[in-house]
Formats: structure tokens, sequence, C-alpha cells
């Protein structure tokens, strides 16, 4: 059976696991933070792990890939896209609707949470605090924990109002109905799925030096390979300002002759090029 690490329980990712492997074997291993989730993987306790790393409405999870490119080296075995519903959670108080969410004094979730939330908590809340925790089921079980206190809430999934015995205060929250979230599956050996999925190549280059011209060097191969950009971000290296590598997603896997003829081009520019993972990609 394999062992899978998340953040958890009762959270978009676990909901999001459960839906994803069906009828795969596999055993979940809740986590309190984002770190012991690669930590499981990294240590062997769990043999694959689920990182969110990208939202419709918040774009990238920056930590989550900071960690995926300095802190360990775990490729990307699969990806999956999974629709996002927001509910304001807490305990039902006396009253209408409006009358219960006027009592609301602080927020808990996990910051992207509270991020696709902005227009709600700005209209709905404007009275109330945002405090940011570790996951949304984290803010639920701190409501729950701290039920001598009048006036708390938190953002996230109804499995985590049913978890922790909360009621939900106001659903579909969210401020946009397309609200989805990217789930990527890292670690060391790939899992067996029924499904095929999209092939997908995620890459890390790292150019030169930092020249006119210098990206769209870089982008001219990928083009005249004819090789499918989905998706180019920008992160700092680390190493001084201004020195970025660059987060690539391919439509194609990395067996392909018009990827790894661009690839190779690339490197023979001076660039320095880390596979990040070739993998079957799912959509909702």
């Amino acid at each position: 059976m394999t062992r899978i690490s998340l953040l958890g329980p009762g959270t978009f990712s676990e909901e999001s696991a459960r839906h994803f492997l069906g009828a795969v074997p596999h055993e979940l291993l809740p986590c309190t933070l984002i770190a012991e989730v690669f930590q499981a993987v990294v240590s062997g306790r769990a043999d694959l792990g689920v990182i969110p790393i990208e939202n419709t409405l918040e774009g990238s999870v920056s930590q989550h890939l900071d960690w995926l490119v300095h802190e360990v080296d775990l490729p990307i075995q699969a990806e999956w896209v999974y629709p996002i519903t927001m509910n304001l959670i807490g305990r039902v108080g006396e009253g209408d609707s409006r009358a219960r969410l006027a009592l609301v004094r602080e927020v808990l979730s996990h910051p992207v949470a509270l991020g696709q939330c902005r227009e709600f908590l700005r209209t709905r809340l404007p009275h109330a605090q945002v405090v940011p925790v570790s996951s949304t089921a984290e803010g639920a079980r701190q409501v729950r924990e701290r039920a001598s206190e009048q006036g708390l809430a938190a953002i996230g999934s109804a499995a985590s109002a049913t978890l922790y015995g909360l009621d939900i205060l106001a659903a579909h929250i969210e401020d946009h109905p397309d609200n989805a979230t990217r789930f990527v599956l890292v670690g060391p050996r790939p899992l067996s799925l029924a499904r095929p999925g999209r092939p997908k190549t995620s890459l890390l280059i790292t150019l030169p030096a930092d020249f006119p011209g210098a990206l769209h060097q870089v982008l001219s191969v990928f083009a005249r390979q004819q090789v499918n950009l989905v998706r180019i971000e920008s992160r700092p290296t680390r190493k001084r300002l201004g020195n970025y590598f660059f987060f690539i997603d391919v439509d194609a896997a990395l067996s392909t002759e018009p990827l790894s003829t661009a690839l190779s081009e690339i490197e023979s520019l001076g660039c320095s090029v880390r596979v990040l993972g070739s993998y079957p990609s799912h959509g909702v």
C-alpha cells in the first residue's frame, strides 16, 4: 500500500487526494506543516507527498515551489487540478445569517485560502481580524479548541467543518466560481495509475548571465522546436539580488524528440537545466 503524506486532516489536500487516488490502495499520513509533508517523503516514512503549488486566484504558492528547488530533490510524479469551494465555518449562534456574521471577530485560515476570499472578507466581515495559520484544517481545529471564546470562525472545506464538529456559516465564499488548485504528487517513485493523463514536464532553467535577450534566446529554442509552454515564472536564486531562475511547464513528455532537442540546445547556450518531473497531468 502506498503511503502518502499531506496537510491534514480535513484539508483540501486530503479531499483532492481522495478524489484523485480513487481505488488506488493508499494510506494517508496527515501532517500539520508543509515541511513535514516533504520530510516524511525524504525520510521514507511516506512514499509520496501531496503539494498544492498553484491556485486560480492566488497564483503560485511560492513557499512550496521553493521547497522543491532549495530543500529537497523529489521529482513530480503526477498532477491534478481540483475545484475549491471555500466556506466560512464556526458555531451557529442566534439570529439570521447577517446577525451571525456580525458576531465574527476573528477569521483563521491558510494565507492562500484567505487570499481566495478577499472580497467576502472585505464586504461581509470588514470588522473581523484575519489570522493566517498553517492550513485550512488548522484554522478549524483552533476554532474548536477555543470553544470558550466567542466570535471565532475559519475558512476551509466542508469536510473540516464535519471533522471538527462545526457549522457552515456561509458557503461558496471564494471570489471566483472557477476557483481551482493545482496539486502535485512528489516522491522518488511513480504511482501506478489506471488513467494515463496528459504528458507534461516541469523544468527549472537558470540563465548563464543577465544580458539583453537572454530569456528570448531560451524561448526562441522552444518556439523553433514547436514545444508548447503552458507556464513560465521567475523566482530568485537566493544567490544575489536580481539573479533568477525560471519555472517552465511544457505540454510534452521529456522523452519526445522536440523537447529533448530543445533542452540540448538550451544547455549549449550555457543554461543550467533541471528537470523537476515528467508526469501525467489530470484535469478536474
